[in-house]
């Protein structure tokens, strides 16, 4: 197993997880990533690229949700304008 593959994606997903849970009970980010990293046998940069990646992705994901909600309202728009021109052209 090389180096990148030592840890399964389950287990990057976990540690990331718990970065996240128990970043309250710890007074900066890097010491909850110290504290988990030690805990799983990971250096802490290692796991600290780990959750800077979950955010790019996370962050990517919401970008691809609001396009997609605002095209879904684009069209509902353009629907109801539709709609009213209708009903004042048989006024």
């Amino acid at each position: 197993m090389d180096k990148s593959n030592k840890f399964s994606p389950e287990v990057r997903k976990r540690a990331v997880r718990m970065v996240q849970e128990h970043r309250p009970d710890y007074p900066s980010h890097w010491a909850v990533i110290e504290s988990i990293a030690l805990k799983i046998g990971c250096a802490p940069q290692t796991l600290h690229e780990w959750v800077r990646k979950n955010q790019v992705e996370t962050g990517e994901r919401e970008v691809k949700e609001l396009c997609r909600a605002n095209e879904i309202l684009k069209l509902a728009s353009a629907f109801f304008a539709q709609v009213e021109l209708k009903r004042q052209l048989k006024s």
